[in-house]
């Protein structure tokens, strides 16, 4: 880990200091969860992998492995070819 100087109201670092001791953290800590959780919820390529994972889970659970994709997507085109023949 590396250090890193942040200027804050004294007041605001006493109130937080509070607080983390309360929850039996320390104010440390409390900054690093602080900016892991901002990191996390502004990194695109997190999320993109978040939402891998939440397909892939759900996919899981109905029964469908990697190797059903490529049918189930040509059943789907089949599909929306056969709609726009239709129209």
């Amino acid at each position: 880990m590396v250090q890193m100087i942040v200027r804050v109201d004294p007041e605001l670092k006493e109130k937080a200091a509070f607080i983390a001791r309360r929850e039996g953290k320390s104010l440390s800590q409390v900054v690093r969860e602080l900016l892991e959780e901002y990191v996390r919820q502004r990194d695109m390529s997190a999320y993109i992998e978040d939402l891998w994972n939440y397909f892939g889970e759900r996919l899981k659970e109905q029964g469908i492995t990697p190797e059903d994709i490529p049918r189930i997507i040509e059943e789907v085109r089949s599909e929306i070819r056969a709609e726009k023949e239709d129209k």
